[in-house]
């Protein structure tokens, strides 16, 4: 049991998957469980029970069942500390066709599909409880959010651009950049120029 203990330090969050690939056997994980010295966080996925946990941490949820997830829009804003938006669910990028959204039984999920290319451009990798989260950057979140008006609201993707400028997230390049890539650089460019000059 003290392996599943000092794999869960290592990680931050364990699977199931994790525990088959050291040669581990789950009952010793549901021991644990049952003895209160980890918590299940949704199916498959496990934690210590004295490790810190906060909202991101269901980022690191979504991440440690589907990998290849972006964290994107009002998630990322929220994240990134950009304008006034919580989401009630966690918001992801997968490419189009390729990958199932995960399976979670604790947290509701917004997919948005993109084309492969596109969403490699803009993506950070961050690390939070040990796991290693796939979130877009400042700039190309805020160009998301205009490509995605219909969905979000135009005002959300302009109060992401006032918000994201006035505490420098990116700067004016890093925006065009991605405006370009989001194929939004025309839609963007006047609401730029007003902003930043």
């Amino acid at each position: 049991m003290n392996a599943i203990k000092l794999l869960a330090k290592e990680l931050g969050i364990v699977s199931l998957k994790d525990l088959r690939k050291r040669g581990l056997h789950p009952e010793k994980l549901r021991r644990l469980v049952l003895s209160g010295k980890m918590i299940r966080l949704d199916r498959g996925l496990y934690r210590l029970v004295d490790q810190d946990w906060d909202f991101h941490d269901s980022l690191a949820i979504v991440a440690k069942a589907q990998p290849e997830a972006v964290i994107c829009l009002s998630s990322a804003l929220f994240y990134h500390k950009i304008g006034t938006q919580m989401p009630n669910e966690i918001w992801i990028a997968l490419p189009m066709g390729r990958l199932r959204p995960p399976k979670l039984e604790t947290l509701k999920i917004r997919v948005f599909r993109y084309a492969p290319k596109t969403l490699e451009h803009g993506i950070d990798e961050i690390v939070i409880s040990g796991v290693k989260v796939r979130i877009s950057s400042p700039a190309r979140t805020v160009a998301d959010c205009f490509k995605f008006r219909n969905k979000i609201g135009l005002d959300i993707a302009l109060e992401a651009l006032r918000e994201g400028w006035r505490a420098r997230r990116f700067t004016v390049d890093e925006l065009v950049a991605q405006s370009r890539i989001c194929r939004v650089e025309n839609l963007m460019a006047p609401y730029i120029e007003t902003t930043v000059y």
